[in-house]
């Protein structure tokens, strides 16, 4: 693995004078230039025996043996169930020295257009990108070309009015719904969803939250209904930080991960119907609510011809103020297309998956055409979960869609900590907290001792949460350090100095209340984008990826959060964020999106919708 992270290393340091990187982590084939790789034409490539078709899924997952790899998925996914490494190596290696593809504002517009087939798409998006020996999809925009020639075909408008505020959203005239919420992730990703679907049934609804095994206590001792998903989140962990969230390191991972989102998506439509697993109790859902890595959430909406609401903690709209969290586009002008070139590799990652749900599951037609966020009109309404404070809602977000603040679930008023836990407390000053949550760490032996040297070398206290990661085997106990399992963030960070996290966007929320300065370690994912928000508040410092951490990084960022100015900052952006009501914001957010009954008139001059079918409306991706 340290051989792995040092060529990647060296290899994005031999890139950097790109005026625009993506990164994402796929496999070879797109955009390699070799004769061996997409067999764009549809026909069958020798070299490796697949051929493309124009919609329908193919035997080997994918259509064309170069991309039926890419797995840009939060969690990772590949389609075929064989990776021959040497090939592999052999098309990175050529990569390495391949002349970069210049972006042409034409080349933007048929990225746009919903309605080029997928042939054409994957033709585009091999001459405009070419995969780097780090697996990083890398593309170029001319210094010459202007934002707005880049953003021309999409249409999603710039400063967008939004006369329909949150504050002016009546909460009390919805009729009593069932609704279900479709959540993938850790815990972290499905603790605000707790708290959303407890208002939701405070106001007369009947809330059934469907998720992972794992957490089924979690969410019936929150007072909701609980029904089963496929996927085990520490698989999904594990994956995603071994490979950085895409890449598959070896053949065996690949088949794990299919067998992962099969069961997610093949769980998603017996959630919204089926009655309680353990009652008996009928249940047909009137909505949905859910976050993108349910992946077909979309799809069963539509079949059940019922509305969805998408939520997430990560932006998923495109914009031209920031980049997809999933990429890393050094010039404004990419940022837009950064959200299609993502949404694109999603679709490819998963296309014969949700074409086998639609058609033996849904009873719907397969999508045929290879289209993205930006590409048509979409429908499907989205509320972010985090605070206008840490991050505005962007100046060409439209209506549809909503920042409601951060989503706080009280854990701490029921919470009775250890007495050993409270006595060591009392005994100094405030500590600083470090712990990584759900994710596994790799060496976490080493980890341990830098976290412990940097404690001491800064003459801290330190709180070291063991997690999923095995943090914490010491060699001799030391009185300036507790080991601990779970404790409720709400309680334990009022009561530390600053802390030093993986980014996680709930974590990174309950230290920003607390007025906690924070130091973010990011794993992958959307982790960078929040250590990056932290940093440009001034409230941290610069992120240290995983791979870099080491005691001097650790060093110099426990002493850039005890500085005093960073302390007022933290009070300051803590004060901002006391008046928000997450939760309230997002029941807000449901029901103003929720489909108003019509009138006997406007049905009547409603336009017929056109036969076209968009991916973007199915798949939630705008």
């Amino acid at each position: 693995m340290a051989d792995l992270q040092e060529k990647r290393r060296s290899s994005s340091s031999s890139s950097s004078d790109l005026s625009v990187r993506v990164q994402h982590e796929v496999p070879d084939g797109v955009g390699s230039g070799s004769s061996k790789g997409i067999g764009m034409d549809g026909s069958r490539d020798a070299a490796n025996g697949a051929s493309l078709d124009n919609g329908g899924s193919s035997s080997s997952g994918i259509s064309g043996r170069g991309l039926c790899k890419v797995s840009t998925l939060p969690i990772g996914i590949s389609h075929t169930d064989k990776l021959e490494s040497n090939s592999s190596q052999s098309k990175l290696e050529r990569s390495k020295t391949e002349r970069q593809r210049h972006l042409r504002p034409e080349d933007a517009a048929q990225i746009f257009d919903d309605k080029i087939p997928v042939q054409e798409k994957l033709k585009l998006l091999n001459r405009i990108a070419t995969v780097k020996g780090d697996g990083t999809v890398e593309f170029e925009v001319p210094g010459d070309v202007e934002p707005e020639a880049l953003r021309a075909q999409s249409k999603h408008a710039d400063n967008v009015v939004d006369d329909d505020s949150l504050d002016a959203t009546d909460l009390q005239y919805i009729p009593p719904l069932q609704i279900v919420m479709l959540i993938v992730g850790t815990r972290g990703d499905v603790q605000p969803f707790i708290a959303i679907g407890k208002r939701l049934q405070d106001y007369g609804h009947r809330v059934r939250l469907a998720t992972h095994s794992n957490f089924k206590e979690f969410v019936l001792t929150a007072g909701l209904e609980f029904y089963p998903l496929g996927g085990d989140p520490k698989v999904l962990a594990g994956y995603m930080v071994k490979n950085k969230g895409f890449l598959p390191s070896g053949p065996s991972d690949i088949p794990i991960q299919r067998n992962q989102i099969k069961e997610i998506v093949n769980s998603l439509l017996p959630a919204c119907k089926e009655p309680d697993i353990d009652s008996g109790v009928s249940f047909k859902a009137d909505a949905i609510i859910a976050n993108p890595p349910a992946y077909g959430h979309t799809h069963v909406a539509e079949a059940l011809k019922i509305p969805i609401h998408i939520f997430f903690t990560m932006p998923w709209t495109p914009t031209s103020e920031f980049p997809h969290p999933l990429s890393r586009v050094k010039q404004q002008a990419g940022y837009r297309l950064s959200y299609q070139i993502v949404d694109s590799l999603i679709w490819l990652g998963i296309r014969d998956m949700i074409n086998d749900l639609r058609k033996k599951k849904l009873k719907l037609r397969p999508v045929t055409y290879l289209s993205g966020s930006q590409g048509s009109d979409t429908d499907v309404p989205h509320a972010y979960i985090w605070s206008p404070h840490l991050v505005p809602k962007p100046k060409d977000w439209g209506p549809k869609i909503d920042v409601v603040g951060f989503c706080f679930l009280d854990l701490a008023s029921n919470y009775e900590p250890p007495e050993s836990l409270v006595k060591w407390l009392e005994a100094g000053d405030k500590p600083i907290y470090i712990g990584f949550g759900s994710l596994p760490v790799e060496g976490p032996e080493k980890m341990t001792q830098i976290i412990v040297q940097a404690l001491e070398k800064t003459g801290q206290r330190g709180i070291i949460n063991k997690g999923w990661g095995g943090l914490g085997n010491l060699s001799e106990p030391k009185d300036s350090i507790y080991l601990l399992d779970n404790v409720p963030h709400d309680w334990l960070f009022l009561r530390c100095k600053a802390v030093v996290h993986h980014g996680g966007a709930g974590t990174t929320a309950a230290g920003l209340k607390a007025a906690c300065p924070t130091t973010i370690v990011p794993f992958f994912g959307d982790q960078p984008f929040w250590g990056d928000r932290v940093h440009a508040k001034g409230v941290g410092p610069a992120p240290i990826p995983v791979d870099e951490f080491s005691l001097p990084k650790l060093v110099d960022a426990i002493n850039y959060m005890l500085d005093s100015q960073v302390k007022e900052r933290a009070v300051e952006l803590a004060k901002a964020m006391e008046n928000e009501d997450g939760v309230a914001g997002a029941v807000k957010a449901f029901y103003k999106q929720l489909p108003r009954k019509k009138s006997e008139a406007e049905a009547e001059a409603e336009p017929t919708p056109s036969s076209l079918f968009s991916i973007s409306r199915c798949f939630g991706c705008s």
